[in-house]
Parts: C-alpha cells; sequence; structure tokens
C-alpha cells in the first residue's frame, strides 16, 4: 500500500471483541469492501490477537471520512457495535509525516 508522505489521515480502531458475534464476519466482509470503494479511502492495517485487534484504515481528508460515516450500511454496523464489541476506541488523527522501511 502506497500512502502519501504526508497530510492524510489515520482512523485507529481499537477493540476488544465479544466471544459470540453473530452476524458480524458478515457485516465486517461487506464494510470492508464498501469502505475500499469510497473515494477519499487509501488503504488500512490490521493486528489481531485473539479477540483483541488493532484497525487503521487511512483517508485523503476528514470530509472522506465524515462520508464514511454517513454511509448506511456503515451505519448499519456501527448500531451493532454494542453486541460485537466489549470494548472499542476510534480515533481520528492527522497523519503531517511517515516513514516506512521494509525488506
Amino acid at each position: 500500500m502506497a500512502l502519501p508522505k504526508s497530510n492524510y489521515y489515520a482512523v485507529i480502531f481499537s477493540s476488544t471483541k465479544e466471544e459470540v458475534r453473530e452476524g458480524y464476519a458478515e457485516m465486517d466482509e461487506l464494510t470492508m469492501k464498501l469502505a475500499q470503494e469510497q473515494s477519499g479511502y487509501l488503504g488500512y492495517e490490521s493486528v489481531n490477537n485473539g479477540n483483541t485487534g488493532i484497525f487503521i484504515s487511512y483517508w485523503e481528508s476528514k470530509e472522506a471520512i465524515e462520508n464514511w460515516r454517513k454511509h448506511s450500511t456503515h451505519k448499519m454496523a456501527k448500531d451493532q457495535a454494542k453486541n460485537w464489541y466489549k470494548r472499542y476506541l476510534s480515533q481520528i488523527c492527522l497523519v503531517e509525516s511517515s516513514h516506512e522501511f521494509k525488506k
């Protein structure tokens, strides 16, 4: 994933999931597909350890994030969040500088 070097946004979503999450997998797959189709979407990274995870999505602008926030399917997913998560934290951050190393 090639991100700009600066001036884009990261939405950091850290969570602890419930053991039983009826309908979660299907909604997760659908929202991932739809998010990737949104104007201003740049990509994502995620790390999971059992039921605990961090998901970071990258966006060109706050307006792009706001448009995704208002998307009807994303709103449906958020309405179910209390059934699927024990805890979550969502943060929006401006990335002013970015450096990557990889082999």
